[in-house]
């Protein structure tokens, strides 16, 4: 539940001007709708039984842009003043993001280039990330 805090964006329990915490909404909504764009993606290739395409990881690293984006707007909040969330907390998810699409990533490419590992894992691993 959110409760009011001086200074962190917060009135009344609502969520003044778009901005939640450390981040701005319509980036999140925007960053949830590509994840969800990409995941249906990769899930259809899981289901045809085919590899990981190289526009698949193109769409993977606007995924990765636009998390840089967040995490550069969420810094600009933070420094400014905005204390509404945990920030270790915050930095360790978004860390965490951050690093895992590229991880998976790697990771599909080794595996397009084994030939003792089905294919379809490869787009099993960009859809659960």
């Amino acid at each position: 539940m959110l409760t009011p805090t001086p200074g962190a964006g917060l009135v009344a329990g609502r969520v003044q001007a778009g901005i939640l915490g450390a981040v701005v909404l319509p980036l999140l909504l925007l960053l949830v709708a590509l994840c969800v764009a990409l995941a249906a993606w990769a899930l259809v290739f899981v289901v045809r039984d085919r590899a990981v395409i190289l526009r698949q990881l193109f769409g993977a690293a606007v995924v990765e842009a636009v998390l840089v984006v967040q995490a550069v707007v969420a810094a600009v909040l933070l420094v400014t003043g905005d204390h509404a969330v945990n920030a270790v907390l915050f930095w360790g998810y978004l860390a965490t993001a951050l690093l895992v699409l590229p991880t998976a990533s790697m990771l599909t490419a080794t595996q397009a280039t084994a030939r003792q590992a089905p294919r379809p894992r490869a787009s099993a691993i960009v859809a659960t990330t």
